[in-house]
């Protein structure tokens, strides 16, 4: 229990620079940092294949198949929503809105996996979902009333970024229940070497995205996914942009989720769900510091109640489901 609690840990303050990179890299459109962030994952996973590649061997096709479905739905299309909503509506509400995970997976488990993990009873469950809600409303609170004196086209940014969240939302609720079906079915199998196998599927995904990007615009001259003028291939901060894809693609793409397998293998679904709000925490304590600004008296009221929560839900232990 308590070491799936420090991968989870581990993992959360590594998925929190995330939520950082779009807002460091504001001139770079969500698309392009998308395929930088998973591009250098997949040339970060090619030293470490050669190193399991006896292992890498004994996948099946049908477990390559499915590490592409986890990476294109839970690193591609998941990140692409995210940097979208954050450049859009800032980091508070992505952030609020992602940080209902816990709440959303815990449910989603304990009514699909009670058989195989065992089910958390409700009653006892609850007390540990209404204080990660009334943390998470505590957050968004502070944002909404800042809301509440923005223009029109702020607002429409908003409601955009509230959208594309939702999106990566439902992409993040997916992702850490299927991959826990794969880790908790190969037991055998090393956490490490399918996080490894995840890095692998990406290259050429982030390739092939890549090559698009420069044929939709440069030859079809097309500017939805970059502005006019932009200079490709890597921006107009070159180092900038690949030093901080290749420190995303390294501690948050493969390092938190070996991280993340790990707690996987270790806790029931129900209960690991809930601790991606190590994630939420880390990213608001980076953006208040990279803002340079403290919380205010609400948000920390806010934060105090995730953790609770959290605090709450170790306490309880699964029961058989009959």
């Amino acid at each position: 229990m308590w070491t799936g609690l420090a991968f989870a840990l581990a993992a959360g303050l590594m998925w929190g620079l995330v939520f950082v990179a779009p807002l460091l890299l504001a001139d770079y459109p969500p698309a392009l940092l998308v395929i930088g962030r998973y591009l250098a994952f997949g040339l970060i996973a090619l030293p470490l294949a050669l190193a399991d590649r006896a292992s890498l061997r004994g996948l099946a096709r049908s477990d390559w198949l499915e590490a592409c479905k986890l990476s294109a739905i839970g690193n591609f299309l998941y990140y692409l929503c995210l940097a979208g909503a954050i450049q859009r509506a800032g980091p508070a509400l992505p952030t609020v809105i992602i940080g209902t995970l816990p709440v959303v997976i815990a449910i989603s488990a304990n009514l699909r996996d009670h058989r195989r993990d065992g089910r958390l009873p409700w009653l006892q469950l609850a007390p540990s979902l209404l204080l990660i809600a009334g943390g998470i409303a505590c957050v968004n609170h502070v944002e909404l009333a800042r809301l509440s004196a923005a223009d029109g086209a702020a607002l429409r940014a908003y409601g955009e970024g509230a959208l594309l969240a939702l999106v990566a939302l439902a992409c993040w609720t997916w992702y850490p229940i299927r991959n826990a079906d794969w880790l908790r079915n190969h037991r055998q199998r090393s956490p490490r070497v399918w996080a490894t196998a995840q890095g692998l599927v990406t290259l050429p995904m982030a390739l092939a995205g890549y090559a698009l990007l420069m044929l939709l615009h440069g030859g079809l001259g097309l500017t939805a996914l970059l502005p006019a003028g932009f200079a490709l291939p890597l921006g107009p901060r070159p180092w900038a942009f690949v030093g901080l894809m290749c420190a995303v693609g390294l501690f948050a793409s493969w390092l938190g989720t070996l991280c993340w397998n790990e707690a996987s293998q270790r806790l029931p679904t129900s209960l690991v769900g809930q601790l991606i709000v190590f994630e939420t925490l880390a990213a608001l304590a980076y953006a208040f510091v990279l803002g340079g600004e403290a919380p205010e008296a609400l948000t920390l009221l806010g934060i105090a109640l995730l953790i609770a929560g959290v605090l709450w839900a170790l306490r309880i232990k699964p029961q058989p489901s009959h």
